[in-house]
């Protein structure tokens, strides 16, 4: 993960989502028409991931997502600003757009652009006054979407889950979750995963799923013990779990590393394997098919090659994003960040699941503040849909394309826009 080793300790994930089984349907949810398959989401593109709209450009109507605003999105601006305040921010900027050489935000742009969107949103008396001095300020730039043309966004969801589990390995808690390996290799500033190092000092690709399951390698280095090993599945697709001991006392687990095999979501394995059809595949009933033949769910389970390993932090900023800071349900996003610049304002613009009322229109602010690691592309986004049962519901039942905006401070506006310094602890002297 793109941190500090400090912060990469405190992290959930380059990736708390929900890929395991999308799209992921809700009971009485009509979903929109599925994306043609000869055009999948998630390819890579070569050129630019963002355009910057010009003067004869449409722009995206802020009324709705200024209508939205509420707590939330404060708190999600007050958790980029507490990011931006850590020196470590820095070695992420410039932000070039994509694989080219055109540069998106500086530092000062980004970290700037964060205290003048607060304080335009404190200030504005109307969303046409909104909306008029956001667009004298930032500069407005959109994914370039599937192709690099079309613009479209798939956004499905995520959630931060609970399970229970025991320290030792007893009774009903047989399946592990494992701390990082001293041999996994990952790139010290992206968090990409290279692979195993060997005594001799080269790197190899790592061990599949299936051959770390059989080999006995990653004994000694459990870290949880779980009830089945769909629920160390699901942890490590999202990437953080809080996880309830037998005394009733809490654990709490993120992401620490994943090794360089690819990731093969387990619902899309099942529809191929015929043990779900389109419409009947939710969490619920992957679940339901676990329980029913639960050799078959793990054949599949061992098609996604990569593994995830997790450490323990003290839970008091969870559930946290792969900034290191806690992600806000309904105004935190998870993007790739090898293309999407860090901790800065979005608007996403699609449609969400609820409950009882079928899909319905969505416009908010939301602050980029995770990684997807099945994330990845111009045309992926992961919203954030908060904690427990009624989160996963929500999040299983996110698939919609919309379209994803970034709000780049210009720079003139820098200057008046200055980042506050970080509050020190009590006691504490500059020196």
């Amino acid at each position: 993960m793109p941190l500090s080793s400090a912060a990469r300790r405190r992290s959930v994930l380059p990736a708390l989502l929900v890929s395991l089984a999308m799209p992921l349907g809700l009971a009485g949810c009509q979903q929109e028409k599925a994306p043609d398959p000869e055009t999948p989401w998630g390819m890579p593109i070569d050129g630019p991931a963002l355009v910057k709209l010009g003067p004869g450009d449409p722009k995206p109507s802020f009324a709705s997502a200024y209508a939205a605003r509420g707590r939330n999105l404060e708190e999600s601006l007050d958790q980029s600003v507490s990011w931006f305040q850590k020196p470590s921010s820095k070695q992420f900027f410039p932000q070039m757009n994509g694989k080219t050489t055109e540069e998106v935000a500086t530092w000062d742009q980004a970290s700037s652009g964060v205290i003048a969107f607060r304080q335009i949103l404190a200030e504005s008396t109307s969303a046409s006054d909104f909306q008029t001095r956001i667009e004298q300020t930032f500069d407005i730039w959109q994914s370039v979407g599937k192709d690099g043309t079309d613009r479209q966004v798939l956004f499905t969801g995520y959630y931060s889950p609970e399970f229970k589990g025991s320290r030792t390995r007893t009774g009903k808690f047989q399946f592990p979750l494992h701390k990082r390996p001293a041999d996994l290799v990952t790139d010290p500033v992206t968090g990409e995963p290279k692979g195993r190092k060997l005594p001799d000092g080269s790197v190899v690709t790592y061990s599949t799923r299936a051959e770390l399951a059989r080999s006995g390698e990653l004994a000694g280095t459990e870290l949880v013990w779980l009830e089945s090993s769909l629920d160390a599945f699901i942890i490590q697709v999202n990437g953080s779990a809080r996880i309830t001991m037998p005394d009733g006392s809490y654990m709490f687990v993120g992401y620490a590393g994943k090794t360089d095999r690819p990731y093969v979501g387990l619902g899309r394995s099942m529809v191929n394997a015929g043990l779900l059809t389109e419409d009947r595949l939710s969490l619920a009933n992957i679940r339901a098919a676990f329980k029913k033949d639960p050799a078959a769910v793990e054949a599949l389970m061992e098609r996604n090659e990569s593994y995830v390993f997790f450490t323990e932090y003290d839970g008091s900023n969870w559930p946290a994003g792969s900034l290191g800071v806690r992600v806000t349900e309904g105004a935190s996003i998870a993007t790739d960040k090898k293309i999407f610049p860090r901790g800065g304002v979005t608007l996403v613009n699609t449609r969400t699941p609820t409950i009882s009322r079928g899909p319905e229109s969505f416009s908010r602010f939301m602050l980029d503040q995770d990684t997807g690691g099945a994330i990845t592309a111009a045309d992926r986004a992961d919203l954030y849909m908060g904690i427990g049962a009624t989160a996963e519901i929500l999040a299983g039942g996110q698939y919609f394309p919309g379209s994803l905006y970034y709000l780049i401070l210009k720079p003139e506006y820098v200057g008046q826009y200055p980042l506050p310094e970080a509050a020190r602890p009590a006691g504490k002297s500059r020196g």
